[in-house]
């Protein structure tokens, strides 16, 4: 117990957000590119008469400024507002070392309907990238915004953007014995933060299931630890563990039909078991009598990996479901290695890894097995990948406050997200939004 729960139990209990708009998340950006790539993204025209209901192009700059790739042009330096590839003086935006240039209007279609037309433009040719045509209702604008910013994102680096995505986290608020707990879900900027769970005992361990539409957790509202499986849409959730024990650490397969989980037994013995979801059979992984916890699912679920104290100090194993018992070890770089979390290409591995007497969050390149230490905490902890694998999120501190951070896989991007009050920890992004 010494190495391994009492980490995973403290990265596990929650942490801040409150109700109503004040939970927000505030990103501030601590590191960027230093070649970060001049863009303009002028603010969408409106088609019709008083002020646009919604400020289109403040979101899409936000985004690609929050990426640290890109360097939006400050709205006050612009010395045109062109809506339209046609209208844009390309010589003009040239003086003003903008490399690239996007444009737009928004026009109302009916009740509560509107369309987003815009176009991006390579400032240096007069060449036309890319433009779309998107509509909304009035609820939906900032969604549409983050996908006009991932269509733009994409053309420019290849890599597909993640603006549209969310991301879950638990929040704590006040001191025992009054502490409120709360599983939160905000889309990837932090903003339009929805309570998934509330309770005046802990929640842990938030897990997206690979659709999307629910979350697995742990919560101990009745004063013992439980796994419960709620849909978002619905709020319905049903418990799908609660032996005596402990039940924690979910994650799912990749097809969603099986949770794998950390389960003790009646011998104490702390292990990695999976859970079918729909017959509730429970299959046994791991028999060491060394602490096995914080299973992760490889993408084509033929292996899980967790995390072990066998060898003396936790490092991160790999097991084949079809063969329990038969794990074999995966990180050798380090004296603790844990909380496996895989990239969406299955080549890298963020960890927990012990750096120089802090904890830090490493990558793992599971062809070399060597370890890049990314973030320079104390005490950084629950990595995650976006699903575009270009950024991960994890827990930290700040002057003595549980916050959120991320950092791009090559470390040169770097911010954090503080809610307004509070602690915040255990972010979890989750997946690709369905086309």
């Amino acid at each position: 117990m010494k190495y391994l729960f009492p980490r995973a139990l403290c990265a596990l209990i929650l942490t801040v957000a409150s109700v109503c708009a004040h939970a927000q998340l505030v990103v501030e950006i601590t590191r960027g590119q230093e070649n970060a790539v001049p863009i303009a993204i002028v603010p969408f025209g409106w088609e019709s008469a008083g002020a646009a209901p919604f400020d289109v192009a403040d979101v899409v700059a936000a985004d690609l400024q929050r990426s640290g790739r890109f360097a939006p042009l400050d709205r006050k330096d612009m010395i045109d507002r062109p809506t339209a590839g046609d209208q844009i003086r390309f010589q003009d935006w040239r003086y003003l070392k903008s490399d690239f240039i996007a444009v737009g209007k928004l026009s109302p279609e009916g009740a509560d309907r509107f369309t987003a037309q815009f176009e991006l433009y390579n400032v240096l040719t007069g060449q036309r990238l890319t433009g779309q045509r998107l509509s909304s209702n009035a609820k939906g604008m900032r969604a549409m915004s983050h996908r006009i910013a991932d269509i733009i994102f994409e053309q420019l680096t290849g890599i597909r953007g993640a603006f549209s995505t969310r991301i879950a986290f638990i929040s704590a608020e006040g001191t025992p014995p009054q502490q409120r707990y709360k599983l939160i879900v905000a889309d990837a900027d932090g903003e339009n933060p929805q309570i998934i769970a509330n309770s005046t005992e802990p929640l842990m361990s938030p897990a997206w299931s690979p659709d999307g539409q629910s979350l697995a957790y742990v919560s101990f509202e009745n004063k013992a630890s439980a796994i419960y499986v709620q849909t978002l849409a619905t709020g319905e959730r049903r418990r799908v563990s609660a032996r005596a024990g402990i039940n924690g650490a979910p994650a799912w397969s990749p097809d969603g039909r099986m949770l794998a989980l950390t389960l003790s037994r009646k011998d104490g013995d702390v292990d990695v078991y999976t859970l079918d979801l729909s017959s509730q059979v429970l299959t046994r992984m791991t028999f060491d009598p060394g602490i096995d916890t914080e299973p992760q699912w490889s993408n084509d679920g033929r292996k899980l990996y967790f995390n072990s104290d066998r060898a003396g100090s936790p490092q991160i194993y790999e097991v084949d479901p079809a063969q329990p018992n038969r794990a074999t070890r995966v990180t050798f770089d380090g004296s603790y290695n844990a909380r496996p979390r895989l990239s969406p290409d299955g080549k890298q591995m963020a960890v927990v890894y012990l750096d120089r007497g802090n904890y830090r969050i490493g990558v793992v390149d599971l062809a070399t097995k060597s370890v890049r230490v990314l973030s320079q905490g104390r005490q950084d902890e629950s990595p995650s990948f976006a699903p575009n694998g270009a950024t991960l999120i994890y827990a930290t501190q700040d002057r003595g406050r549980g916050v959120l951070a991320t950092v791009s896989v090559d470390g040169r991007v770097q911010q954090k997200l503080a809610a307004s009050s509070g602690d915040v920890r255990e972010p979890v992004w989750g997946p690709f939004p369905a086309k």
